[in-house]
């Protein structure tokens, strides 16, 4: 819904850019597309150097690291999160009860530090709620390949 904040893990920007995705492919990139039309899309720093790394080495066709740069660019006019001191120790309460991986615990703590009601992601708890921050996994409802 316009208006609810959204915070996107790395996995969702990923794919929006990974042709090779499938259906996955093709729900990331609306999720984009829908985010940035309403301006409601937030990142972290974090998020934005995995991907970087993951779309010109990891994927199947990697992308061309200028090319990169300048999506990174465009995705900085997105509320960004930058992980400072609380966040460090935000990030480990939430590993410590929760037991998600430190990173994945940065992500989280990211997340509800921005005042996002959402966190789309593929990798976490789907429909857990964190501190008021709801999980959900936009590619659940995909039929598996077999």
């Amino acid at each position: 819904m316009p208006g609810d904040k959204c915070f996107l893990d790395t996995n969702i920007l990923v794919y929006a850019f990974d042709i090779s995705a499938g259906q996955k492919h093709e729900v990331a990139k609306r999720i984009v597309i829908d985010l940035w039309d309403t301006k409601d899309g937030i990142l972290s720093t974090q998020v934005l150097q995995e991907f970087f790394v993951s779309v010109t080495r990891k994927i199947p066709k990697p992308m061309d690291a200028g090319l990169v740069r300048e999506i990174v660019s465009d995705f900085l006019k997105w509320d960004i999160v930058i992980n400072d001191e609380n966040s460090l120790l935000g990030a480990i309460d939430i590993h410590i009860r929760y037991n998600y991986s430190f990173w994945d615990s940065l992500l989280i703590q990211a997340a509800i530090r921005s005042g996002a009601v959402l966190l789309l992601t593929e990798d976490l708890t789907d429909s857990q709620t964190i501190n008021g921050l709801s999980i959900k996994n936009p590619f659940k409802h995909l039929v598996k390949s077999p």
